[in-house]
């Protein structure tokens, strides 16, 4: 392999076809792509897009698990900046959150993207999607408890509520739309739950 290839040219067939993949999923929607784009955009042999992944069905959930690494590297990434403060911890990935649904590339949530377009699955991806909003609500329950709220539940119910709403805001209203008030919904409820 010449010094001159790019850094995609080295990547692993597996690995080109996920990152194409992903994205045109997250910004055309999972029904709108078929295998043959995925493959031409690849630059693979359609041999080893099957190899990799026996289905699209199957290539959708190895996606949307790609995204929930990604999405848990960002929470890590976020909470690390107050390691011993809870409610900060809280009230940070809430303005993390905020500002990423106010972003120009922002396309919504690749989870409930999908979810939307296949309600009621029982495919690959259902089950990935449904790990992983239950993770984000127990790990948002975590922290509130940490941090002391009365029922920590509901707090972790309505943080969730919040951010969905915020996501899916985002997408369809952008940076005007009423995701920008997501920071300070969820402060309203954190500083309630944790009140006497």
């Amino acid at each position: 392999m010449s010094g001159a290839q790019s850094s995609s040219d080295k990547l692993s067939a597996r690995d080109r076809i996920l990152n194409v993949a992903s994205d045109l999923f997250y910004h055309q929607g999972v029904r709108a792509i078929g295998i043959d784009t995925i493959i031409a955009a690849a630059g693979v042999a359609k041999m080893s897009l099957y190899r990799a992944f026996p289905s699209k069905d199957d290539l959708v959930a190895a996606c949307l698990e790609r995204r929930n690494e990604e999405f848990w590297e960002r929470w890590e990434r976020t909470l690390d900046q107050h390691p011993d403060d809870p409610r900060m911890q809280l009230e940070n990935l809430l303005d993390t959150i905020m500002r990423r649904t106010l972003s120009d590339a922002y396309r919504g949530c690749p989870f409930l993207n999908t979810a939307t377009e296949f309600p009621g699955s029982t495919l690959p991806a259902d089950a990935v999607i449904r790990a992983h909003k239950h993770q984000v609500n127990e790990r948002l329950r975590m922290l509130a408890s940490a941090a002391g709220a009365r029922d920590p539940q509901v707090l972790a119910d309505q943080l969730q509520l919040l951010i969905d709403g915020a996501y899916t805001a985002g997408q369809a209203l952008g940076a005007e739309g009423p995701s920008r008030a997501l920071a300070s919904a969820g402060r309203v409820l954190i500083a309630a739950a944790l009140s006497e």
